[in-house]
Order: C-alpha cells, then sequence, then structure tokens
C-alpha cells in the first residue's frame, strides 16, 4: 500500500481513506490489503465498509474457498471472521497501540453457500492500555441468515 503512515494500522486507514469513495476503490484496497496479508489476501474477500469500531467484508462464494460438501469451508469463515474483527478493531487504535489475535472460536450454524457477508463492531480505544478485548462477528449469507458466529480475542496494549 503506497503511504506515508508510521503503523500498518494508519497504512490501513489512510488507504481506505483515499481508495474507498472511488469507482473500484474498495476492489483496489482490498487487493492491496491481500498483498500485504498475503494468507488474508489468499482468500479474495472484499472489504465493504469499514469506519473506528465498525467492518463490514464479503466473501464470494467459488471454488477456491469451497470444501468437499459444496459449501463454503469452515476455515475460509474462520479467515473472514478474523479480518472483519481485526480490522474493527485496528481501524479504532490509537496510533500508539498495537494489537495481536490470541484466540478465535467459532460456532456454525448452517451450510454456507453463495456470497458471505461478515460485520464486527469493536470498541473505539481512548488509551493504550494493555487489555485483552473480545470482538464478535457474526456470517450471514445472501438471504441474511446467520451461517457462523466468531468471537475473537484480541490482546491490546502500547505499540513497542
Amino acid at each position: 500500500m503506497a503511504n506515508t503512515a508510521t503503523t500498518p494500522e494508519a497504512a490501513i486507514r489512510q488507504n481506505w481513506e483515499r481508495l474507498s469513495g472511488r469507482p473500484g476503490g474498495k476492489a483496489m484496497f482490498s487487493w492491496m490489503l491481500g498483498r500485504i496479508v498475503p494468507y488474508t489476501g489468499s482468500m479474495g474477500a472484499r472489504v465493504e465498509e469499514l469506519r473506528p469500531g465498525y467492518a463490514r467484508a464479503t466473501l464470494r462464494d467459488r471454488r477456491r474457498v469451497r470444501n468437499h460438501l459444496r459449501s463454503v469451508h469452515a476455515i475460509a469463515m474462520m479467515n473472514l471472521a478474523e479480518l472483519s474483527t481485526g480490522l474493527a478493531l485496528n481501524f479504532g487504535m490509537r496510533p500508539d497501540a498495537r494489537s495481536i489475535l490470541k484466540g478465535l472460536s467459532i460456532e456454525y450454524t448452517k451450510k454456507a453457500r453463495g456470497t458471505l457477508t461478515a460485520e464486527a463492531n469493536a470498541p473505539v480505544l481512548e488509551s493504550n492500555e494493555e487489555r485483552e478485548i473480545e470482538v464478535v462477528t457474526s456470517i450471514r449469507d445472501q438471504a441474511g441468515d446467520v451461517v457462523a458466529t466468531a468471537v475473537a480475542k484480541w490482546l491490546v496494549g502500547p505499540r513497542r
């Protein structure tokens, strides 16, 4: 991502603000994010909305994210959950804070087919004090049915 930012979180914020309002900008941002985080980029998710404490991302149903049951693979949904919770949290953090994922649990409630949407809400942090924060995301199919719910445990603290 082209940036003058000093932290990865600042680079994400700067590029989202620069690209998201332009035609094709969300797709370009998502591609750039995938270049920075290759494993996340491998699933081809698209960031649809991003603001401090909120993220919404979609994942198209296609062969590369499917399992042998012809539905979206459980780990692809887990990855989508990590992406949405991490973006929601990190977009609302102070520049002198950092986060690392400590745990991620997910409950699958329905076979996932079609385009999936993950929405996550996180607190907007006013300090960089060390603490653990849980961020929940729901993953829905095109009909709006919840196919999975995930809880991510993030450790937030001062940037070292």
